[in-house]
């Protein structure tokens, strides 16, 4: 029995050591996982918007049940989730359309023939013009569009925290970024799924409407233009004043100055085959 007691007291010794080694390791290696997450890498650009998992969600019940009830059938709660795990623990400048290949799945998004505007460096304008046609969709009147416009989103390598400090800039830092490749990928899918009649809002007045310096509809740049569309066979239109398109939605008129520098073009299929 006097020999048995050192034993049990050696391997009790053994036992509280080794549980205080692996309690030290793992204080350590959170302490490390925790000033990793809260050292996030420092970018020009603007960091991720605050809230944007509650944006996120909020948009998407908005848009599914009161904007477009057709889609009340989305799961916004998966929707959210596939959009944090498209970029969270992840390199902010290594971003790829495939990371974006599972939110795209549940969105799915589509847009009537006849129902497409385009538009560039005209936002303001184009939105104010759907907000009375709203049978009409520019791409932020989609369902991703309308989620995550004006949103800026970033993680980093390993961390399951996003970056609310500093996130990619497209020009100084990377253009592969997060926020730049799911524009690109939504507008890419946005004008493939376009049919029927199109309409492209554009601004006459500055200097890179469309490629090189532009003006008016009956300007060089905007003949380029013309002459590119008609050489597809789709009917070209432009109009320097926009008093067409409608009313702003606050019903404003659009002023002197506004009508006379921009432009809508209305692009149609070619009515022998239906494409352009």
């Amino acid at each position: 029995m006097a020999d048995s007691r050192p034993k049990k007291a050696k391997i009790c010794l053994c036992i509280f050591l080794c549980l205080l080694v692996v309690g030290v390791i793992a204080v350590v290696v959170g302490v490390r996982m925790w000033r990793h997450s809260s050292e996030h890498m420092k970018w020009n650009g603007t960091g991720s918007t605050a809230h944007f998992q509650e944006i996120v969600l909020e948009r998407c019940y908005n848009y599914t049940q009161l904007v477009q009830p057709e889609l009340r059938d989305r799961d916004c709660q998966k929707i959210r989730e596939a959009f944090r795990n498209a970029f969270i623990s992840k390199d902010p400048c290594s971003a790829t359309e495939e990371d974006y290949h599972p939110l795209m799945k549940l969105v799915n998004p589509t847009v009537p023939c006849d129902k497409t505007v385009f538009w560039s460096k005209t936002k303001e304008l184009a939105h104010q013009y759907t907000k009375v046609q709203r049978e009409l969709f520019t791409l932020e009147d989609t369902l991703l569009g309308y989620i995550a416009d004006d949103l800026n989103w970033c993680g980093d390598t390993g961390s399951y925290e996003m970056n609310y400090q500093s996130c990619p800039h497209w020009k100084k830092d990377c253009s592969n970024n997060f926020v730049s490749v799911f524009w690109d990928l939504v507008s890419k899918r946005f004008a493939e799924n376009a049919c029927g009649v199109v309409q492209v809002v554009l601004n006459g007045s500055i200097s890179n409407a469309f490629d090189r310096k532009s003006d008016s509809c009956s300007g060089s740049s905007i003949n380029d233009l013309k002459w590119i569309i008609m050489q597809r066979n789709i009917k070209f239109t432009c109009q320097d004043n926009y008093r067409d398109c409608g009313p702003f939605a606050d019903g404003r008129q659009p002023s002197p100055r506004e009508s006379m520098t921009s432009c809508c073009l209305t692009l149609r299929p070619n009515t022998s085959s239906g494409s352009f």
